[in-house]
């Protein structure tokens, strides 16, 4: 699994990596389902980046230029190199993410499509699965400058609905991704509203 994190966070006013949710960074949250859906982990950045301390790979993409499909790619290139089929591609500002969703974007459907939901209307394709051999494609849409959802609608992608992935959770939810400070503080509401687990005895 490949967590982006090569945005600047201009709108959110500091790297989003380290903006504090609940007790840790907002990138660890959705490091925290990677670890739940037993997959390996590396979070894609820039040079340079602020990232708290991970316990994962940091794979380094270019520094230009600045667009979710340059992660992407060097995702796949690197999987390509490791001999994996695809990779499941997913934002650092996600928190609500969990490892049985993601579990389910690996393993869902056929390895040689991509695997993009919808969920209110939108297409959401920081929470997808790519298979290596789509790179390419992937690769002349980000020369040509697309839009990663122009890009993602070249591809002969399978989309899920909301119906499918309501049985990991409210959907909106679980594609809920911090942009701004709004965001930030919602996020905060929604992680406090949620209900604890019982304590361990």
């Amino acid at each position: 699994m490949a967590v982006l994190a090569g945005g600047r966070g201009a709108r959110l006013g500091q790297p989003k990596p380290l903006a504090e949710l609940g007790d840790r960074a907002l990138i660890c949250h959705p490091l925290a389902a990677a670890r739940e859906s037993a997959m390996p982990a590396v979070v894609v950045a820039k040079p340079g980046a602020s990232l708290p301390r991970l316990g994962c790979e940091v794979l380094v993409e270019p520094e230009t230029p600045l667009h979710p499909l340059c992660g992407v790619v060097a995702a796949l290139e690197l999987a390509e190199r490791r001999g994996y089929r695809s990779v499941v591609a997913v934002a650092c500002d996600m928190p609500f993410l969990t490892g049985p969703l993601l579990a389910w974007l690996a393993s869902h459907g056929e390895r040689e499509r991509a695997l993009v939901p919808r969920v209110g209307g939108h297409l959401q394709p920081l929470l997808a699965r790519y298979p290596a051999s789509q790179r390419p494609a992937l690769q002349a849409a980000l020369r040509q400058g697309c839009s990663l959802h122009d890009a993602v609608r070249r591809l002969d992608a399978a989309i899920p609905g909301e119906a499918q992935l309501a049985r990991f959770g409210d959907p909106p939810r679980l594609c809920f991704n911090v942009n701004d400070a709004e965001d930030l503080r919602a996020a905060r509401e929604l992680l406090a509203a949620a209900p604890r687990a019982p304590a361990s005895r």
